[in-house]
């Protein structure tokens, strides 16, 4: 039986999974340029990845309710995401000295992957 309100939570863990998977690959290739380059390719993904669990938990968990308590936890959500994303990076960046390419690319690893997860994988209309 589908559960409308599972498809959510089953959605951010498939985006998660995905996500992992590809900053892992981009971290292994970059490890032929340096375990800097590839520690900063990590780093990138995973503050992608660590936002986007964290905007799935506020987001998602409050259950139903009225629009007005749902629109807050969205916001404020998506607050908590790019928050903890910017300040991953800017500690990456210009606190560990990881080069900012490998930076940034982990970050656009990441969201190709999440947008490529959560635009696929759906079978019969149901997440």
């Amino acid at each position: 039986m589908f559960d409308p309100l599972a498809a959510g939570p089953r959605l951010v863990r498939r985006t998660i999974t995905r996500q992992g998977i590809a900053v892992a690959a981009l971290a292994l290739a970059l490890l032929a340029k340096g375990s800097a380059w590839a520690l900063g390719a990590a780093a990138g993904g995973v503050a992608i990845i660590v936002g986007g669990a964290l905007y799935g938990a506020l987001a998602l968990g409050g259950g139903i309710t009225p629009a007005a308590g749902a629109l807050s936890r969205l916001v404020l959500g998506l607050t908590g995401k790019w928050v903890v994303v910017i300040a991953a990076l800017f500690f990456a960046i210009a606190v560990a000295k990881l080069p900012p390419l490998a930076v940034i690319g982990g970050v656009v690893v990441a969201l190709v992957a999440q947008v490529l997860a959560m635009a696929g994988g759906h079978r019969n209309g149901n997440p």
